[in-house]
């Protein structure tokens, strides 16, 4: 039997939630264009953003480690996928639309910088007074400006319910800003998934990375409550030999808890709250998609281990000062003297501040091409 989109609609309509959001009541795209035969308009999303250039780059933008600390570091595509996995389980576990789910996670991190946070924060800082850099809105400005793939109109044409999650995505290290679309109204069930997906991503996987780096050791861990049950549940004690397949145990257990709590306290509260429509969700006071307190706590104390012990490493922090460094100079030269800029980019300057421009220039590199970059502007050895 093949399904088009009317039968998978008509699947949709059968198995998702009352809460979840169904890809034929889209409120639709900006540019009126006809739907799919064979794909739900959420599924179009997802395979549009999987297309596209910026998708490609996040192989070679740093998550934590930059490219030349290693081969098997998290990359922000790694990253990327790991969010989109978990966002599918959580969703199918909810009776959330996976499809819907899934789009968002892939393009949450399209705008980012290279070199991480610390490039988004020196972007930010170089941009104060021309309207400041914001990973979240980057990527929104990327799926509706930036991308050039359709004759017919600027960006991807995604639908609402995929650009409202990705500019309602919150994280501790993300803020919402989602002016027009309804800011009074929480992120949908879906968006609130990929929010818990991409935290439970990367407090696993910068667990992992960091104990694979010897950021941190064994003993230094034994302070959290979380680490300590963990290594009972792998039948690992201080003490005994220490292998990577402890490591990868404990992390699967890690991912295993976090999705499991989310799973039972999001029911509870769907349940005990009476949420039986996404309108419902969406005005409720707090997010739905959540921890529990007594698993929260124990999250909380991780993430905090991981900013002290990881992320302030005196080793990343050096890294990240180079990185803000070469950010700060190739934003300078090229404000200075945009002619040095690639053509098709040179050609935006009409349209608005330089500063905007060469900060998109600059958001867009990989981590590599932003080196290579800097060199050809301040090695007098390197050919331009």
């Amino acid at each position: 039997m093949i399904r088009m989109r009317p039968q998978l609609e008509e699947i949709e309509a059968m198995s998702l939630a009352p809460y979840a959001l169904r890809s034929a009541e889209s409120r639709g795209r900006a540019y009126p264009e006809a739907e799919s035969a064979g794909r739900t308009a959420f599924t179009r999303d997802r395979d549009r953003i999987i297309h596209t250039t910026p998708f490609r780059r996040l192989m070679y933008k740093t998550q934590v480690f930059v490219f030349y600390e290693g081969d098997h570091y998290r990359t922000r595509l790694t990253h990327t996928i790991e969010v989109a996995q978990l966002g599918r389980s959580l969703a199918r576990g909810l009776g959330g639309n996976e499809d819907l789910t899934e789009a968002i996670c892939l393009a949450h991190d399209l705008g980012h910088a290279p070199f991480g946070h610390a490039g988004e924060h020196v972007l930010n800082s170089l941009m104060a007074g021309h309207g400041g850099f914001n990973h979240n809105t980057q990527s929104y400005r990327i799926v509706t400006e930036l991308e050039h793939r359709y004759p017919d109109f600027p960006g991807l044409n995604l639908t609402y319910e995929t650009r409202e999650g990705m500019l309602k995505h919150e994280t501790d290290y993300d803020v919402s800003e989602a002016a027009n679309f309804e800011p009074d109204k929480r992120a949908s069930l879906e968006a609130q998934i990929a929010n818990l997906a991409d935290e439970i991503a990367y407090n696993a996987h910068d667990l992992d990375d960091g104990l694979r780096a010897g950021l941190f050791t064994l003993d230094d861990l034994e302070e959290l409550a979380v680490w300590r049950e963990l290594c009972a549940e792998a039948d690992w004690r201080p003490g005994r030999p220490f292998t990577s397949l402890h490591r990868h145990e404990i992390i699967r257990e890690l991912i295993g808890r976090s999705v499991g709590d989310v799973l039972a306290q999001t029911a509870a509260t769907l349940t005990a709250q009476a949420i039986d429509s996404p309108e419902k969700l969406q005005r409720h006071a707090t997010n739905v998609v959540r921890y529990s307190d007594e698993f929260g706590v124990k999250v909380r104390a991780l993430k905090r281990f991981l900013y002290e012990r990881m992320y302030r490493h005196y080793r990343l922090v050096r890294m990240q000062t180079k990185a803000e460094r070469f950010i700060a100079e190739l934003f300078e030269a090229y404000v200075k003297e945009p002619h040095m800029l690639p053509r098709e980019t040179q050609e935006r300057l009409g349209d608005g501040a330089v500063e905007r421009v060469v900060a998109d220039y600059i958001a867009g590199m990989t981590d590599r091409y932003a080196l290579d970059e800097w060199q050809k502007l301040y090695d007098p050895y390197i050919r331009a």
